[in-house]
């Protein structure tokens, strides 16, 4: 089990769970049901992180907003914080999932299902987000993968390609985004970010 230091800011990730020192089936993982903590699967471990910080939310209700219309028109459907299954035992909880046509009664989506995962960056965890995650995604073969950072308000779009990510297009505050695939939207960062 890892611990986090609560004085240190660049710490928040609470732990990595083992039960009985043998790693956790996605039964047992998912036998959690829900909580107020952020709980991920990977591999057998469970990342725990504590409920997301206001400028967080803030980007990520702007986005859900942004996207609403245009997954609507395409038929297919915007969701915040849900299990998506990569493989067996490997479940996170992206900020957001463009889907198709789903279970919504299920508590897990499959990957096969998004069409695009978008990922907030926290300073916490950045690293998660730009390395760890994005190479699950493109493992599970997710087709994009839009990076926000709510400090900046940076956009980065990355579009799979042979098993990888590789960038399609960025924005910045001022410079909009237009994606036409999976969905047909343009994003200003700077509409995104909360009041200063």
């Amino acid at each position: 089990m890892r611990q986090s230091d609560p004085d240190d800011p660049g710490d928040a990730m609470t732990s990595t769970i083992f039960k009985e020192d043998r790693p956790l089936t996605e039964a047992e993982f998912l036998a959690i049901g829900e909580t107020p903590e952020r709980i991920e699967l990977f591999d057998g471990g469970l990342l725990v992180t504590p409920a997301p910080t206001p400028d967080h939310q803030y980007v990520s209700g702007e986005l859900k907003v942004l996207f609403r219309t245009a997954a609507r028109r395409a038929g297919l459907f915007e969701l915040e914080a849900v299990n998506v299954r990569l493989q067996p035992n490997r479940i996170p909880i992206p900020d957001l999932v463009i889907t198709r046509e789903i279970d919504f009664r299920e508590p897990v989506i499959d990957a096969s299902s998004v069409l695009l995962v978008c990922e907030i960056i926290s300073p916490s965890n950045a690293d998660n987000d730009r390395v760890i995650k994005m190479q699950y995604y493109a493992t599970a073969g997710i087709p994009w993968y839009l990076l926000v950072d709510p400090v900046s308000g940076e956009l980065l779009l990355y579009k799979i390609s042979d098993g990888k990510y590789e960038l399609h297009a960025s924005a910045e505050p001022g410079v909009p985004l237009r994606l036409t695939d999976p969905v047909t939207v343009t994003i200003d960062p700077a509409e995104l970010l909360p009041p200063q």
